[in-house]
């Protein structure tokens, strides 16, 4: 059985869509990424506009403007409903790590 597309979201995916809660176009993502996570998320352009074009196909983002070569994206409501499925995702992981560890550091 082949696995939903987008079910989990890599780290780049999911900064990606965060971004378009407002209207970006590519550049702009590729800026903001690697400053909100302080340079830990990198995105490449191609691995970006494959992206974008997959979460567009996929209905999960949508063009909202064109001016040349340029492109503009926003989330739709199934992109903001598949970015809090996987927050809600991560932070369930992150409170098995808090019940398991007793919230101490594992270094």
């Amino acid at each position: 059985m082949p696995r939903e597309k987008f079910h989990t979201l890599t780290e780049q995916m999911f900064y990606i869509l965060l971004c378009l809660q407002s209207e970006r176009c590519g550049m702009d993502i590729l800026d903001l990424v690697p400053a909100m996570t302080s340079r830990r998320v990198s995105v490449g352009s191609g691995t970006l506009y494959d992206l974008l074009e997959q979460f567009a196909a996929a209905g999960m983002i949508r063009e909202t403007k064109r001016e040349g070569r340029r492109r503009s994206y926003i989330l739709t409501d199934a992109g903001r409903r598949l970015l809090e499925r996987d927050y809600q995702r991560i932070r369930a992981q992150a409170a098995d790590y808090e019940r398991m560890t007793g919230g101490r550091n594992a270094t």
